[in-house]
C-alpha cells in the first residue's frame, strides 16, 4: 500500500486568520492510494483539467487509471474533478449518501416550483446526479484500506485509515482541516454538529502516527513518538 498528495487544498476562508467570508476559491486536498490493483483518489476537488494535469506529474497517471473514487464528504470542495474519472467507481460514506441526498432533493424541489434560481438548480441537479453515482462505501474498500467514521462537520463525514506495518495513516477530510487547526485544536465553526466534530478530531489525533487533513500537507501527529 503507498499513498501520495497529489493536491494540496485550501479553505475559502479560515476563520484561524480571521477571515469572516469567502477570500478564496475553496478546494479540498487530493490523496492517491495504490492498493495492489487499486488506484483510489481522495476528494478530486480541483476542476478536471487542473486535476488531470496534477495526478500525470505527481504519479504519472491519467484519470483513466483511477479505479475509485473516494469523497470523505459530499461538498463541490471534493468533488469538483469528479467527472474526469467516468471509468471508475465512486464512494461515499452511506450515511453521507442519504443525509445530503434528501436535503439537495428538497431545495432542488422547492426551486423547480418557484422557477427561481435557475443557476443555482442546474448546480444542484449536478450534484444530485453525482450523488446517484456515488455507492455507499463498504467498511473495507482495498487491502489496508479501511473507513473510519469522522461524523461532525458533515453528518457523514468519513475518512480512509491506511495500514502501514510501521505506522497508520488517517485521510481526515474535514475533520482535520489544517495543520494549524491541529495544532490548536480546534474544528471548523460551519460544522453540521460541533460536540460531535470535536470527538471526531480527538479519535484521529488519538489512532493515526500521521494525518492527512482536509486543506493541508501531510503531519506527522505532534503527540506521537517518531517511528
Amino acid at each position: 500500500m503507498q499513498f501520495s498528495i497529489v493536491s494540496i487544498g485550501t479553505l475559502a476562508f479560515n476563520h484561524l486568520w480571521n477571515e469572516r467570508g469567502p477570500v478564496r476559491t475553496g478546494h479540498a486536498t487530493t490523496t492517491l492510494i495504490v492498493s495492489g490493483e487499486r488506484r483510489i483518489l481522495v476528494n478530486p476537488g480541483l476542476p478536471a483539467p487542473a486535476l488531470a494535469a496534477r495526478l500525470s506529474e505527481r504519479s504519472n497517471l491519467a484519470p483513466s487509471d483511477i479505479t475509485d473514487v473516494f469523497l470523505t464528504h459530499f461538498l463541490p470542495d471534493t468533488c469538483r474533478g469528479i467527472e474526469a474519472f467516468e471509468r471508475a467507481a465512486w464512494h461515499l460514506s452511506g450515511e453521507e449518501r442519504e443525509t445530503v441526498g434528501v436535503a439537495l432533493a428538497m431545495q432542488a424541489k422547492r426551486l423547480k416550483e418557484t422557477g427561481e434560481g435557475r443557476e443555482v438548480l442546474t448546480a444542484l441537479e449536478r450534484d444530485l446526479a453525482v450523488l446517484q453515482r456515488c455507492r455507499a462505501a463498504p467498511d473495507h474498500l482495498a487491502e489496508r484500506v479501511d473507513l473510519f467514521p469522522l461524523p461532525g462537520v458533515t453528518p457523514g463525514l468519513c475518512g480512509l485509515l491506511l495500514s502501514h506495518s510501521r505506522f497508520t495513516v488517517l485521510v481526515c477530510g474535514d475533520a482535520v482541516p489544517t495543520e494549524q487547526h491541529l495544532h490548536e485544536g480546534k474544528v471548523l465553526q460551519s460544522a453540521a454538529d460541533v460536540d460531535r466534530a470535536r470527538e471526531s478530531f480527538q479519535e484521529a489525533v488519538e489512532i493515526a502516527d500521521l494525518l492527512i487533513p482536509g486543506r493541508d500537507n501531510l503531519i506527522v501527529n505532534p503527540t506521537k513518538r517518531a517511528f
